[in-house]
């Protein structure tokens, strides 16, 4: 078996993908230096049974200032920073704990096939990768733990969220008939996020407030007001400290309660407050463009797979292979080898056949080396976290996936739909139903 079962897939640039990532040390820029050095070793917040330390708030908030001021957004009051800071801090440590009671761990491995991933994505090699983090002043290791971080929480969102959220053919053939056309699919869309949240449960005057704060929000913002740094200062959602930013979406990726808002805006404009049981949302439309259609290379391929255990280490698994291949060399047939080899036994029962792939359904180490191979060739003996394998292309073609693509983009986009939306209301449950005791009185002072 050589899919992704599981498996993280982080599609960003380098540089975006490392602009949001944490940074490892204490590098403290000159306006907060006294402040962090005069709170070093104290408690900001005890959550549940952990804590934070003024230290991670400084190295976090440091982390967060630097990416503001990279990307050429004011920043807000101190004091907003931190809290705004400290809040993600909280959250994180709470989707830390129940991951651990949930035993979700992540191996080396899973990160390793992340990190190759990612550095595929942006045609580099691993040294090349390394090379750009450590550019962006980040020590690889503390890199190599973020994904760690990013792909157990992940995972836990899967298991929280994700299993719950159920797609039927029905819903399919309408998101089809309603909402992708050809139109649709040639527009992308640059969204801005701010979030008034509305805790669970909420009075009607407490409802009214908050709905009253969108209104002067939105009010300040088409006065001329920056949007990021407003996100920053007072959004509620997980992507303020992004400055409340999206990215690039196609109508069809954007949550179902804001598709009939966007339509409405043209570029630049901000909307009106948008409810939905989380609280109030604020768009901004802040650049569209037209996409490219949907082409793809497919391999037919095939492969002997050798998965090591207590008996068959690397060396052997690799010795194994070795031999396989130059009986395939002297004129033996791949498929009946794979047959009588293979520890792949869904494949190996069609000679390892794997049939035609699109790209990225195979795992990364594997899809690297297939896409490599001319036709007929046949592979060095490859690791992926299964085992060691041989591969063959068998032959390529080229087709307009677009009717298949649009099932499936049907299918995922009403899932990540649905996904989004609960994860928000899944966060504001997770942080209001724990233990936190926030300590930021030392911030009283800070002007």
């Amino acid at each position: 078996m050589v899919h992704k079962r599981g498996q993280v897939k982080i599609q960003r640039s380098v540089t975006q993908f490392i602009s949001v990532l944490f940074l490892g040390g204490l590098l403290l820029i000159q306006s907060h230096n006294s402040f962090a050095a005069k709170y070093l070793d104290g408690i900001v917040a005890v959550v549940e049974d952990d804590i934070i330390l003024d230290s991670e708030l400084a190295r976090e908030a440091t982390a967060i200032v630097s990416k503001l001021k990279a990307n050429n957004v004011q920043l807000p009051p101190r004091k907003v920073l931190y809290q705004q800071v400290l809040e993600r801090l909280i959250v994180d440590k709470l989707q830390s704990q129940l991951a651990q009671k949930a035993g979700i761990k992540i191996s080396d491995e899973m990160v390793n096939n992340s990190l190759e991933s990612i550095a595929q994505q942006n045609n580099l090699s691993m040294e090349e990768f390394k090379r750009e983090v450590s550019k962006e002043g980040i020590e690889f290791d503390v890199f190599k733990e973020s994904i760690r971080k990013e792909i157990l929480v992940n995972q836990l969102r899967s298991q929280e969220i994700g299993s719950r959220i159920k797609v039927s053919e029905q819903e399919v053939r309408h998101y089809l008939d309603t909402e992708i056309s050809a139109d649709t699919q040639k527009i992308k869309y640059f969204l801005g996020h701010i979030l008034i949240a509305v805790p669970e449960g909420a009075s009607a005057l407490t409802i009214q407030a908050e709905e009253a704060e969108a209104h002067r929000v939105i009010a300040k913002l088409r006065a001329g007001d920056d949007f990021k740094k407003m996100a920053v200062s007072v959004s509620d959602g997980t992507n303020a400290l992004q400055g409340g930013e999206l990215g690039w979406r196609t109508i069809n990726q954007v949550p179902s309660l804001f598709v009939g808002v966007l339509k409405t805006l043209r570029k630049g404009e901000i909307s009106e407050p948008i409810r939905s049981p989380g609280g109030f949302h604020i768009l901004k439309l802040i650049d569209s463009t037209g996409i490219d259609a949907h082409i793809i290379t497919e391999t037919h391929v095939r492969h002997i797979l050798i998965k090591t255990n207590e008996i068959v280490n690397d060396a052997e698994a690799k010795k194994r292979l070795a031999v396989i291949s130059n009986r395939i060399a002297d004129g033996d047939d791949f498929a009946a080898l794979a047959q009588a080899n293979s520890d792949d036994t869904g494949s190996a029962l069609k000679g390892g056949d794997l049939g035609w792939v699109m790209p990225g359904v195979l795992v990364p180490p594997f899809e690297k080396a297939m896409s490599e191979l001319r036709v007929n060739e046949i592979s060095a003996p490859i690791q992926t976290q299964f085992g060691w394998h041989l591969i063959e292309v068998l032959a390529r073609r080229t087709k307009d996936n677009s009717e298949e693509y649009k099932v499936n983009q049907a299918r995922d986009e009403i899932r990540k739909r649905k996904i989004e939306e609960e994860t928000e209301l899944w966060l504001r449950r997770l942080r209001d139903e724990s233990y936190v005791d926030v300590r930021l009185d030392f911030l009283n002072d800070q002007k």
